[in-house]
């Protein structure tokens, strides 16, 4: 079979990539703006800005990628996420993506950011292949999934409120840290006491797989406010590396439940959460008491990329998925 290389374009948030990829696996070139440093001073990401900065710099990111892969005539297809994510920031990509298309005269393949992160595995392991269980967590999502094929997805267990990431971040906020919340809070962790603080686990005692996070992100506000109103000293590494061990125990927990329940032996993790060194600890813990196989994206990878979208989307063009000029952005999308 010839060679396929897919040119995709991720917009979802406030990061503005684009990647070739060749087969699904081989990274041939990759083009990122962050907005981090925009954003930062907002505590977050804004909406409107994040899209305004992806209008501005999305030709640059995908020509940067075009360049370096030797050319739009070096390209099979174009690939863009259409959701779930922000959806001014999805428009952009997806308005963007289709004009290219058009003017190609390629093939355009519609990519659903979930799948893309579960796609990220293959990347960073050439080895990897379906069937196997993955946990997506990620500031806006939290679900197991058990990925049948490349292209067939079952979610077994998800959030019901908060995201692990979302519950990251507020924590990482009430505890003044800087944006963004979840690297900064994996360092003050690193220098804390895990066991300090005994924080509730949600639905303990429960046999479906869902998670909850609000729970035990108002547990720790309300104990930073104890402490202030009674004037109480406490040392903010404790609370950062108590709060996110009981974060990582749930993720486990639930992710190693229905491991037992499909029988898989292969587990991966993804998503930005999946960066987290304390939670790849706890992960690698688990799987080696237990014998299952573990994979866990390069971190560069985790967070949102162009990269994983190519990836998933190489599948997705094998299967014969394709986007018309009537494609849209989907802010809510089931996977």
């Amino acid at each position: 079979m010839e060679d396929i290389s897919i040119l995709a374009i991720e917009t979802s948030c406030d990061e503005t990539a684009a990647a070739v990829v060749k087969n699904g696996r081989d990274v041939v070139s990759q083009a990122l703006y962050t907005q981090i440093e925009i954003h930062k001073e907002y505590g977050g990401v804004v909406p409107e800005i994040a899209s305004r900065n992806h209008v501005k710099k999305l030709p640059h990111v995908v020509e940067a990628a075009a360049h370096d892969a030797g050319g739009f005539e070096q390209i099979d297809a174009i690939a863009v996420t259409n959701g779930p994510g922000l959806v001014g920031a999805l428009l952009t990509g997806v308005s963007y993506a289709k004009g290219l298309a058009y003017t190609l005269k390629k093939p355009l393949i519609p990519v659903h950011h979930i799948a893309g992160h579960i796609c990220a595995n293959y990347i960073s392991h050439p080895e990897l292949e379906p069937p196997f269980l993955c946990l997506v967590a990620s500031g806006g999502h939290t679900q197991i999934v058990w990925a049948k094929d490349y292209t067939e997805y079952e979610t077994l267990g998800r959030t019901r409120d908060d995201a692990a990431g979302e519950a990251i971040d507020k924590v990482a906020r009430v505890l003044g840290l800087p944006y963004p919340g979840g690297p900064n809070l994996q360092e003050l962790a690193k220098h804390g006491d895990e066991t300090k603080y005994k924080f509730p686990h949600s639905f303990r005692g429960e046999t479906h797989l869902d998670f909850s996070f609000s729970g035990l992100k108002t547990a720790v506000i309300n104990l930073l406010h104890k402490f202030d109103q009674q004037g109480q000293t406490y040392r903010k590494e404790d609370v950062a590396a108590s709060f996110l061990k009981n974060v990582a125990d749930t993720l486990v927990k639930n992710t190693f439940e229905a491991a037992h329940r499909t029988g898989a032996h292969a587990l991966a993790v993804a998503g930005g959460v999946s960066a987290n060194e304390q939670i790849r600890g706890a992960f690698g813990k688990r799987a080696r008491e237990e014998g299952v196989s573990l994979y866990f994206p390069e971190p560069q990878y985790c967070t949102d990329n162009a990269v994983m979208i190519a990836s998933c989307a190489y599948y997705e063009f094998l299967k014969g998925t394709r986007g018309g000029l009537e494609l849209n952005a989907r802010p809510v999308m089931e996977l």
